[in-house]
């Protein structure tokens, strides 16, 4: 089968492998129809992401339908349609009990899809732990809506999660990436006084007008200025950062408010300083860390009754066979890119 595989720092490439077998009783065999290209797939290509192991096809943001389930396997069938988690986890370990799944402690918990062991980016995909890391597509939903439900919209609805964002709450995002938007989509059914998107890329910004226009945009140079002058407490109530830079660390501490919560949402390719002598005072709750990506069930059920709809940032397709073309236009933020849905069979169109 054709596979998109991490060959040494810098360099993915498509291999032919054997199609994966069950392994262990709780493995399912995925027939992948699409996959998408994570900003996180990058951080593998360019190395910052040491956990990753050389040989490893990777993806792990994917649908499809199931071919085949190990013996212990229940909640899921051969035909049908699944969401497969970004994450696998046993439900069964102390912080898979308390929805922590993102530090499962089995071999294969937590991040492991794409990065230790084979992912998505290919026709076929084992997956351990199937019962807790598939979940059925309703038949009113499509494979590309549903696309982005096992990671970056997970993502995104865990962020405003554990935001604990209120009626009255003014909510700064920075970042309007694939996301940042999914965190958009999730803070704006909490329902908010007002939400600030601060995006430097002029393309985003006319994408969230265009899209969500009760939503306040600025670009980074202006935010702390604007954040002050449209929130009611010299600051924002609630910050969630998804851009990954120096820059925007900073930013999202400058622009809350005392006593304000920092969701850092942003996966960074190095160290970020915490300048405490600065802070000092303003009080400040940090959040941070990996998705725990327990909720795939309640965002498929938003996404069937409308609630949810993350189509539109799905702005081009391409067939497996040129994926190195779409990895390209993803990198360099060519030609309004969003979200890339690969077509994992072997048609090339």
């Amino acid at each position: 089968m054709l596979t998109y595989t991490y060959r040494e720092k810098g360099k993915f490439v498509l291999l032919e492998k054997p199609k994966p077998t069950i392994l262990h009783a709780r493995d399912a065999i995925i027939r992948v129809t699409l996959a998408s290209i994570c900003s996180s797939d990058l951080h593998i290509k360019h190395g910052s992401v040491p956990r990753a192991v050389p040989g490893v096809t990777v993806g792990h943001e994917m649908v499809g339908i199931v071919e085949t389930i190990g013996a212990a396997v229940s909640h899921v069938k051969p035909g049908d349609r699944v969401t497969v988690n970004v994450e696998t986890f046993c439900g069964e370990c102390f912080f898979c009990q308390h929805s922590y799944v993102n530090n499962c402690t089995d071999q294969n918990g937590g991040w492991a899809l794409g990065c230790r062991i084979d992912g998505g980016q290919a026709e076929y995909v084992r997956v351990p732990f199937a019962d807790q890391a598939l979940n059925k597509i309703p038949d009113n939903v499509s494979d590309q809506q549903a696309l982005l439900v096992g990671d970056v919209l997970a993502t995104g609805f865990w962020a405003a999660r554990i935001s604990e964002i209120s009626a009255e709450d003014s909510v700064l995002i920075i970042g309007a990436g694939p996301a940042g938007i999914c965190t958009l989509l999730c803070v704006m059914l909490k329902d908010p006084k007002r939400i600030i998107v601060c995006e430097k890329d002029e393309q985003r910004i006319q994408f969230i007008k265009a899209h969500y226009p009760d939503v306040l945009t600025v670009t980074p140079e202006n935010c702390l200025d604007f954040v002050r002058r449209h929130s009611d407490h010299g600051g924002a109530d609630v910050v969630l950062e998804l851009a990954g830079e120096e820059e925007s660390f900073r930013l999202a501490w400058e622009c809350a408010r005392p006593n304000a919560l920092v969701t850092l949402v942003a996966l960074y390719d190095r160290a970020q300083l915490l300048p405490l002598p600065e802070m000092y005072g303003k009080n400040l709750t940090f959040k941070t860390g990996g998705v725990d990506g327990c909720d795939c069930e309640e965002i498929l059920r938003l996404i069937a009754e409308g609630s949810l709809d993350t189509e539109e940032l799905i702005t081009h397709t391409y067939p497996l066979s040129k994926i190195d073309e779409a990895y390209a236009l993803f990198e360099n933020r060519l030609d309004g890119v969003i979200k890339i849905a690969i077509d994992c069979s072997r048609a090339d169109s």
